[in-house]
């Protein structure tokens, strides 16, 4: 973001302070159509550098238009930028009250929950643990509870790493932030700081963002588009591949249901589900379109017998871990030749038996929960770390991982997806088996298996998105998933609604 803002004031001719003016005027803009000039008592707090100059900024557009402001200078330091003291100087000029200076703790306001907030302390570049007043500071402002909006990203967070003190941050309600989105925002540790978030275009050069990798892509509805396959008019089921889910044992067929119905609903030719014994009558009952192989033991897999190659395996749904599942699973992988993917319990194996992932097929998908990607990594510092752990990971054998949590993170070598559909309501059980079945009919269909684990994880939370429309958070189930993937295609393809012009009258 520094050097895409270097490159915009050499490409545009103008100057740093002409960039801040730009930006800030953006989020003024933001919150004067929000507020219309509703006499809400505000409380700007800014910091001494850059972010500290767009709060200066803001707090001067507000008191111009009208708004009751109160701005504070969190003096922290005796070092200030250049474009601070410039917009501090303007903000005399027209202010009837000076800002304030807050050195320590004795110089706190007091803030009222009616009230409003703008956090403009610390921006992005912070890079250095925050002097302890400050973060007193901080927790002062998160005590208040009012609405708090955060410039940029919440003050205290850093851009590349874990707060050392979570309490030491602000906890925006929204957090209005520069041209792109920043990782930070879609992390379960870091992601908590910010309610809301809005991505607003400040003009920088497009062409140097074209043309500059990021640290990550973030998948949505446009990104997923351009991944579909469709089919053609003379298609016939052959076309679309024949899956097979290996999973299961006493008490617990239910996830092979799930995942072998959404293997299916997702567009899989052919699917069949390899059990134990006890589930034969439950797998043909439920999903009637599958085929159904058993195993030759009652309770639990044993030995992994099948006559046929299928396009694609998922394996690993309430398989177990008994000594003879495990045996079974290794003596399938040292002979298996199709692609996999791997969930559960298959993934408790791998961690146990770490040798065994020397037999994974290029490209495998693993789809672990936290904690069992802990036990497959092992424990990690900060989301940070725990990135870069799984990057290692996928690059010694060649694999990919899907990190599921709020913001699943699909994880190939150096290349990061971040997912941005799916809700609460989905954490739930059954989900991740309703998953394991969506990617493994994706792969099924031809689709790349990098493309299949980021279109999967995509519709996966699109389904969700559907069903609590209907159900609400507390009453989604992993069944109502699997029911709502038809929709989540239609939803791909669906125009966005248009809203009439105001005075305009539409028929009904």
């Amino acid at each position: 973001m520094r050097k895409a803002d270097e490159i915009t004031i050499q490409t545009q001719n103008i100057t740093s302070l002409d960039l801040m003016e730009r930006a800030s005027t953006q989020i003024f803009n933001v919150l004067h159509q929000r507020l219309q000039g509703a006499p809400i008592p505000i409380h700007v707090f800014c910091g001494i550098g850059n972010n500290g100059g767009d709060g200066l900024v803001i707090s001067r557009l507000l008191v111009e238009h009208g708004y009751h402001v109160k701005t504070y200078v969190v003096n922290f330091s005796d070092k200030r930028s250049k474009n601070f003291l410039i917009n501090y100087d303007r903000l005399k000029e027209i202010a009837s009250e000076w800002p304030t200076q807050i050195k320590s703790e004795e110089d706190f306001p007091t803030i009222s929950p009616q009230d409003m907030v703008i956090d403009a302390i610390f921006g992005i570049g912070l890079n250095r643990p925050i002097v302890p007043w400050v973060i007193n500071l901080i927790k002062h402002i998160n005590a208040a509870r009012s609405f708090t909006l955060s410039i940029d990203v919440p003050s205290g967070l850093y851009a590349d790493k874990a707060p050392e003190d979570k309490e030491g941050v602000i906890y925006a309600s929204t957090t209005v932030t520069f041209q792109l989105p920043k990782l930070v925002f879609f992390l379960p540790e870091t992601g908590q700081y910010s309610q809301d978030l809005e991505v607003i275009d400040i003009g920088l050069s497009r062409e140097f963002i074209a043309q500059t990798p990021g640290f990550a892509d973030l998948i949505g509805k446009n990104e997923v588009l351009s991944l579909y396959r469709p089919r053609h008019k003379f298609a016939h089921k052959g076309d679309y591949g024949h899956c097979l889910i290996i999973g299961g044992s006493y008490g617990k067929i239910g996830s092979v249901v799930l995942a072998t119905e959404s293997s299916l609903r997702i567009g899989a030719g052919l699917a069949t589900a390899y059990i134990p014994e006890c589930g034969y009558e439950i797998l043909q009952t439920s999903v009637p379109e599958a085929m159904v192989i058993t195993d030759e033991e009652d309770d639990y897999i044993s030995n992994i017998d099948i006559d046929f190659e299928p396009t694609v395996i998922g394996i690993g749904i309430g398989l177990g871990t008994g000594e003879k599942t495990i045996n079974g699973f290794e003596s399938f992988l040292k002979k298996n030749k199709s692609n996999l993917i791997i969930d559960a319990d298959a993934i408790n194996i791998l961690s146990k038996k770490q040798e065994l992932l020397e037999y994974l097929p290029p490209k495998t998908i693993l789809t672990p929960h936290p904690g069992e990607l802990k036990r497959l990594i092992g424990d990690w510092k900060d989301d940070f770390d725990k990135i870069n752990r799984v990057k290692e990971f996928s690059k010694k054998y060649d694999a990919i991982v899907v990190v599921k949590g709020a913001n699943s993170l699909i994880i190939y070598q150096d290349q990061i997806y971040v997912n941005t559909s799916g809700n609460p309501g989905m954490a739930t059980a059954g989900s991740g088996d309703v998953l394991t079945g969506i990617i493994t009919g994706l792969s099924a269909q031809g689709y790349d298996p990098l493309h299949a684990a980021v279109f999967g994880v995509y519709l996966h939370g699109m389904s969700g998105d559907l069903v609590v429309q209907s159900t609400g958070y507390q009453g989604l189930l992993a069944s109502d998933i699997v029911a709502h993937i038809g929709k989540a295609y239609l939803e791909l393809f669906k125009k966005p609604q248009q809203i009439p012009p105001q005075g305009s009258q539409t028929s009904s």
